[in-house]
């Protein structure tokens, strides 16, 4: 009998998602239920946790603190301190930073990578690449220069310059063993 009484009619948004969970958990778990459930049904991949999905596009500046994944569109350039997967639908024009970087999609501009770079079979890559592991498997394409060191190991090398009077003196050495 309670059900036809004009008080429930009052607010018919309230009782429903109150009474069901009134007696078992409070309101606030049932927010963060509500909220969950479209998470869950988002094909974001389990290797990432930042996801540009196909059919986005993005022009500028992208930074990420943790592993990524891109399926869309990127103008710019891309940093991140984690991972980075350039998904298959992926068309990226940029200068790309990152911990490792898997491409399967087509990139335009240089990647650096402090870890590894891998290069897909359906990837097409055009730009210089830096990284001291480097994988590209059978089927990609790959057109511009490869340096497969860390870049610190550059910066680092120092040239030693001897004095002249050494010089001179290692030149004349050298000629009297002739």
């Amino acid at each position: 009998m309670a059900l036809f009484t004009k008080e429930p009619e009052k607010n018919p948004k309230i009782q429903p998602a109150t009474a069901p969970y009134a007696s078992s958990t409070p309101p606030a778990p049932v927010a963060s239920t509500s909220t969950m459930a479209p998470r869950g049904s988002l094909p974001a991949p389990a290797e990432g946790r930042a996801y540009l999905d196909r059919g986005s596009k993005i022009t500028g500046k992208i930074s990420f603190e943790g592993p990524a994944r891109i399926d869309g569109e990127v103008d710019g350039e891309i940093n991140s301190k984690d991972s980075l997967t350039i998904g298959e639908s992926a068309v990226v024009t940029a200068q790309i930073r990152a911990a490792s970087v898997s491409v399967a999609g087509k990139v335009s501009g240089d990647i650096v990578a402090t870890q590894r770079i891998e290069i897909r079979p359906s990837a097409k890559v055009s730009g210089n690449i830096t990284a001291p592991v480097l994988s590209v498997q059978e089927g990609a394409q790959f057109e511009g220069h490869c340096s497969m060191q860390p870049e610190g190991i550059r910066d680092d090398r120092k040239v030693t310059v001897f004095p002249k009077e050494e010089r001179v003196a290692q030149a004349a050495g050298g000629l009297k063993q002739a």
